[in-house]
């Protein structure tokens, strides 16, 4: 949500300590060290046990129901202030306290909307989802949400507001760069660690934004339709392993509305599917202003009402607060549609009061869940350690894509007497943009300041901004200019450009290329940024393009001629030496592409089968008519040659990929392969198995992810790597009976290094 219009919960857990690695000698780069290894005895637990967990208090639940009054309960159900929601104090019922993620404690914002001064809000900025993704490894997920639960308990935040996991529809959606992935099953992986990370340090996480919402353009009144398919196989996986695997207790209504009725308060989503299919136990939390209905909020599954529509109620706000936001009075929230409107109807209607008392109920269980009742101690938590700044160094260092190594021009050599880094985001820093995710950042090391820590004091580096940011602008021939001298005057150029998030709280409209409520204006490269590489790479061959940016970018117009272009997304508050670290070799980039780039914007298959952003004739509409087909999975079934293909990321080192053994069961299969590291440097590879089914009576993709591995190995090095496939790896989800169904017949399994990438195949029969 915006940040005048929404606030969110953060809860987040510092557990895990990323070990340290001395730098090797140069001509000898490091692998990315081992993925985290921080556990708990709870993070053991299957989901269905911690779903259970939430009832471990319906005793002492029901003991509070019959003590509460009617005004009492309606007090509970909707927010008492910008990140609060209503407690009853004679009962020691605590108000909730929620705070923005998801990669980040949010700056505070007290009990209104401005922003304190003085206050202690400087915390760890995590790199964006999209960076977790790439590196492919769950127990960086965990390890992810650990400094997160920890972080908000230190902060006395219940509950933070992330996960975001939606579907990576279109390269235009302003918000791609806090969510996973295009794919779901990768999203599910990663999201399962993220969760138990948080909730393992007494805190709730808060997985969003549920469901379809997949563009910021329309986001508020925009009615979405798809195929019963396309929601069971694509859009709601990643929901559905967050509850049963991961056993969230928490989960954030979307804004949208999905096949006729906001999605928030949509009987289908809410009840049948989340609460009645997939038994969810906990508390279902509306974004900020995404409640529209007292009725259907009431009956159709919405349990906590937060923020709402400001404008509505600027009248009944003090207009003596300071020029800004106004000031918001208590009486204010009472205007809600679960304050004073929910009252009414209860009372002239009592067979609404159990709906009531449901919502209440699932609110006890997340404050028993969040160790807010009975005078529960949760751990302490810790703020910006330096274990939280290793962890966040860690998944940068492995969310970094190589995507381009011609000629080895990467890693670079130290001893390079003069280095040109060029781009204006070689110093910008971004914790404080791309809206409510925005984070105060205890300090942000920028890719210039990394580049010149690698270096040394005695390195000779040049640098030129090359292009402004600024909404709008085009080729600036003089910055230009200045770039190319500098590039012709160096023995190596580095560029750093790509995309930019809005700025701050108070601009942070400005330049919104990834950002919240806004989508992108189209895929190139802003601020006339291809007339600038192109200029470079012409002075200077040996130049390597570092892209900074939330998603899929269109580099079709340079990427011929440029030898190097490394993918570093939002790399947080360690990033500019994370990106040193790889460009130099101290470590060797494992990173993958969790979404394919496509060559050009008209290539991606919601915007060359589906519609985007809505029905011509009809803003409000929208159909999703590439229906399955999303990512990779057009791409390859419809023999589109992508820019990079999902999973793609080069290393320094090589990888052989051993003959499949492929051991059938009744409904499932064990797929066995020996890699090995056949390089002379250390190094991580992501082992991808993609399943085919050969012949189907429904049109399936062409191979979809099934199961992924992440493997560390030195030179030499071999292992061998059991992957297990059940019954819903082959599977699809038949419309008619309303039921996964998995055909007898041949499957194909493909594994490689990315979908168009496969070493192996093999063949078992169902």
């Amino acid at each position: 949500m915006l940040f005048e219009s929404r606030s969110r919960a953060f809860l987040m857990a510092a557990l895990f300590c990323a070990t340290t690695q001395v730098a090797p000698a140069q001509t000898k780069p490091a692998t990315t060290r081992p993925g985290a290894t921080a556990t708990s005895a709870k993070s053991a637990a299957t989901g269905a046990n911690r779903q259970q967990a939430l009832l471990a208090n319906e005793a002492k639940i029901d003991q509070l129901l019959k003590k509460l009054t009617l005004e009492e309960k309606i007090a509970m159900v909707h927010a008492t202030s910008s990140f609060n929601s209503g407690g009853v104090k004679r009962l020691g019922i605590p108000e909730m306290e929620t705070s923005d993620g998801p990669h980040g404690v949010r700056l505070e914002h007290g009990r209104d909307w401005q922003p304190d001064e003085g206050a202690n809000d400087s915390g760890t900025y995590l790199p964006t989802g999209n960076t977790l993704a790439s590196t492919w490894n769950p127990a960086l997920g965990y390890a992810f949400g650990t400094v997160l639960g920890s972080e908000a308990s230190f902060r006395g935040k219940d509950i933070i507001l992330g996960p975001g996991i939606n579907i990576i529809r279109t390269p235009l959606n302003g918000r791609n760069f806090e969510y996973l992935s295009e794919d779901p099953h990768l999203v599910s992986k990663m999201v399962v660690g993220y969760i138990r990370g948080v909730q393992d340090q007494g805190v709730s996480a808060c997985v969003k934004h549920y469901a379809a919402n997949n563009q910021e353009e329309h986001r508020n009144d925009i009615d979405v339709n798809m195929s019963e398919r396309a929601l069971r196989e694509i859009y709601l996986p990643g929901f559905k392993a967050a509850v049963q695997e991961a056993g969230v207790n928490t989960l954030m209504g979307s804004y949208n509305k999905f096949r006729g009725q906001y999605a928030t308060h949509n009987a289908y989503l809410m009840n049948d599917i989340l609460k009645g299919e997939w038994g969810f136990k906990g508390l279902v939390i509306s974004d900020w202003g995404s409640v529209h209905n007292t009725m259907e909020g009431l009956r159709n599954g919405t349990d906590l009402e937060m923020g709402t529509d400001l404008s509505l109620m600027y009248s009944s706000v003090d207009q003596t607060a300071s020029a800004g936001m106004p000031k918001l009075t208590p009486a204010l929230y009472d205007r809600f549609f679960f304050g004073t409107a929910a009252l009414d109807a209860i009372k002239k209607d009592k067979s609404l009061e159990p709906l009531l008392d449901d919502k209440v109920r699932r609110i006890l269980r997340v404050m028993y869940a969040t160790n807010m009742m009975d005078g529960a101690k949760r751990k302490a938590g810790a703020y910006n350690t330096p274990e939280h700044q290793a962890t966040a160094l860690k998944v940068a260092e492995e969310g970094i894509v190589l995507l381009k190594n011609e000629g080895n021009i990467l890693p670079l050599k130290k001893s390079t007497k003069t280095f040109a880094v060029i781009g204006a985001n070689a110093t910008r820093e971004n914790a404080l943009g791309g809206g409510s995710s925005q984070v105060k950042a205890k300090y942000e090391i920028t890719p210039l300041q990394g580049l010149q820590k690698a270096l040394g004091p005695q390195a000779n580096i040049t640098y030129a901004p090359g292009y402004k940011i600024a909404r709008g602008q085009m080729a600036d021939p003089e910055l230009i200019a200045q770039a190319v001298a500098a590039a012709k005057a160096a023995d190596v150029a580095i560029i750093v450009g790509g995309a930019t998030h809005g700025y701050d709280y108070k601009v942070w409209s400005d330049n919104a290329y990834d950002a919240e409520g806004y989508d992108k204006p189209d895929m190139h490269m802003p601020f006339g940024q291809d007339e600038l590489i192109k200029a470079v790479l012409a002075a200077n061959p040996n130049t390597v393009v570092v892209l900074l940016n939330g998603g899929p970018i269109d580099v079709s117009a340079w990427a011929g001629q440029a030898k190097g272009i490394v993918e570093a997304w939002y790399p947080g508050m360690e990033g500019g030496n994370a990106l040193a670290h790889v460009l130099f070799g101290d470590v060797n980039p494992s990173g993958k592409l969790p979404m394919t780039f496509p060559v050009k914007l008209e290539d991606s298959p919601a915007h060359k089968l589906g519609e985007y952003p809505s029905t011509p004739g009809d803003p409000l509409k929208q159909t999703y008519k590439e229906d399955i087909f999303v990512g990779y999975r057009y791409f390859d079934t419809y023999k589109v040659a992508p820019q990079f293909a999902f999973g793609h990321g080069l290393s320094y080192t090589s990888f052989e990929y051993g003959k499949l053994a492929v051991k059938p069961g009744k409904q499932s299969a064990t797929v066995t392969l020996t890699v090995r590291n056949t390089g002379k440097v250390p190094g991580a590879e992501v082992v991808q198995l993609y399943v085919k089914d050969e012949q189907a009576s429904v049109k399936r993709p062409e191979k979809e992810l099934k199961a992924f591995e992440k493997v560390f190995l030195k030179p030499g090095e071999s292992k061998t790597l059991t992957m297990n496939l059940g019954a819903d790896a082959f599977s699809y989800y038949d419309e008619a009976k309303k039921q996964w169904v998995l055909e007898p017949g041949s499957f194909n399994v493909l594994v490689g290094s990315s979908s168009r990438d496969i070493r192996q195949t093999g063949t078992v029969k169902l």
